[in-house]
């Protein structure tokens, strides 16, 4: 095996100093891994497969249960080994859509585009009424419209006004940004209080569910909300309710902002503007129902085989695109990577285990439950109002309680930017863990993966495993068009992935965490932060 070391030296006066060696890398390894991820790869295959044939996989859904059994069937033909689908317990019904439609009748014609949200009702066909605006901000606000819904299409937001952009759509970093991300911005005292975002969230979830509930009980046909991108791009998640026994309201849309501000002006100019409607939106379970994570394994061997380095993405998605960019180029990446693995003939010394989330565009929910049942969780709170409250939203309270894997895990690695190529790593201020990553992604320097920065990056799957003390980590993404244009709406397709990008993603991950199971020692933990 021939492997570099990174060695710093010091000329002293009594002649020159060697520090200990950073890091080794395997060069042979390496080259191999890059022969097959740039020469062979599978990679978009893998992404086709998963978006175009198997489509966006909204968490319970029955597409989501044939990504789930593809994936499965594809570990299953690489050789993997324990491969299996794991349970979150009572995520919620399952959902999906069909077709759906939105027209102006009056005072003109004009198709209005528009989709349904996630768990919302269908309407059993075409449904026709006039509509009206409405301004609800607080639970005191329904009593104003109590009477006047029957019928109607109901607006619920305000009109917004269209500013054209002043930054390019699609963006790569380039050396100014990605020397930026080596500066760390220390964080400010917290000024919120946890008891008062409780209530805050809390006080929200209360009015969503009494709206969706008044919307029914007035006879509303339908509520309408404004897209939150221009340029006519539809981008929505969830509305009604996904949990059985809650009340789901009624047909739910989202529209592109430019017919959604033309329907307000008419309607300020106390036109009478008559909709039909159609959505063809429905639930496929009456019930709730477990969530399924998919995890598979490349076994260890040896001393350390009862070690286990992790890398995941999430496989669910929303539902207006394909899911193609969120994230299933994350979930083409993880896979490859094991594919490669597995080709180049890589035995670790440590289990290299993968898995594909559900869940996590609900709250990290299928990740979140993984790390508790076999690393760590805290306690619930005491506090009632406080134990409401998501995970993500909890402050660490009492003391971590730590599972037998806990001291097993060497480090968990995510991919959840979209499509862009990797250009180094978030140490997540785990300062000792920089120069292992330095020297790891300096053989891929010359496609692009340079940075490795002490910043922290939330809000995808590498959080709960962070959040209780353990090596988690996000790679550094180009952003391409990811969050100005395909980020949750029905852009979010094949094709704006990128292919070259996502071949030197496999072959990054598949380099690091094979060099992270061949390591002697796991990869240092930073001290556990509560908060």
């Amino acid at each position: 095996m021939k492997r570099f070391l990174l060695t710093a030296c010091v000329a002293l006066a009594a002649g020159t100093v060697c520090a200990q060696p950073v890091e080794p890398v395997d060069l042979d390894m390496v080259s191999r891994i890059r022969q097959e991820a740039f020469h062979h790869s599978q990679v978009m295959p893998l992404l086709g497969e998963l978006t175009e044939d198997i489509g966006p996989r909204l968490t319970n859904s029955p597409a989501m249960g044939r990504a789930n059994a593809w994936a499965r069937g594809k570990f299953e033909g690489w050789g993997l080994a324990n491969v299996h689908d794991q349970a979150f317990a009572d995520f919620g019904r399952g959902w999906e859509f069909g077709e759906a439609g939105v027209e102006m009748l009056a005072p003109r014609q004009l198709p209005l585009y528009a989709l349904p949200k996630a768990w919302t009702p269908g309407t059993n066909g075409p449904v026709e009424g006039e509509a009206i605006a409405v301004k609800i901000d607080k639970l005191a606000d329904l009593d104003k419209y109590k009477g006047q819904l029957r019928g109607k299409v109901v607006f619920l937001d305000e009109l917004r006004e269209y500013k054209p952009g002043d930054e390019a759509d699609f963006k790569r970093h380039d050396g100014t940004t990605l020397e930026d991300l080596q500066a760390f911005t220390v964080p400010r005292d917290r000024s919120s209080d946890p008891a008062k975002r409780a209530k805050e969230y809390l006080e929200r979830q209360e009015l969503t569910r009494a709206r969706n509930q008044f919307m029914v009980d007035e006879g509303a046909l339908a509520t309408v909300s404004i897209s939150s991108r221009d340029n006519g791009i539809v981008r929505t998640g969830a509305g009604g309710s996904r949990k059985a026994g809650e009340p789901v309201g009624v047909p739910e849309f989202a529209m592109i902002a430019e017919h959604y501000n033309q329907v307000m002006r008419a309607l300020d100019d106390k036109e009478t503007v008559r909709l039909r409607l159609h959505a063809d939106s429905r639930f496929t379970t009456a019930d709730d129902r477990d969530g399924y994570n998919t995890i598979a394994e490349i076994p260890g061997r040896g001393p350390l085989k009862d070690e286990v380095v992790m890398l995941g993405a999430h496989m669910d998605s929303w539902h207006v695109g394909t899911g193609a960019n969120d994230n299933g180029a994350g979930v083409a990446v993880m896979m490859e990577a094991m594919r490669i693995l597995k080709a180049v003939g890589a035995q670790p010394r440590r289990t290299i285990r993968v898995a594909l989330w559900s869940g996590e565009e609900q709250g990290l929910i299928g990740s979140s439950d993984y790390v508790e049942r076999h690393f760590a969780a805290w306690p619930v709170p005491a506090d009632p109002e406080m134990a409401k409250l998501p995970a993500f939203f909890r402050a660490g309270q009492g003391e971590l309680q730590r599972k037998a894997g806990y001291d097993k895990l060497s480090a968990y690695f995510n991919l959840d930017n979209g499509s862009g190529k990797i250009r180094g790593v978030y140490a997540q201020e785990n300062l000792a863990a920089m120069p292992i990553f330095e020297a790891w992604i300096k053989p891929f320097a010359d496609v692009g993966a340079t940075t490795v920065t002490s910043r922290n990056t939330g809000s995808t799957d590498h959080i709960p495993f962070d959040r209780v003390g353990l090596p988690g980590f996000q790679f550094v993404q180009d952003g391409l068009d990811y969050f100005s244009n395909v980020h949750h709406t029905n852009l979010d397709t094949y094709d704006h992935a990128q292919a070259e990008d996502l071949k030197q993603a496999a072959a990054i991950v598949a380099s690091v965490v094979y060099h992270a199971a061949m390591r002697d020692a796991k990869l240092p933990r930073k001290p556990l932060a509560k908060d």
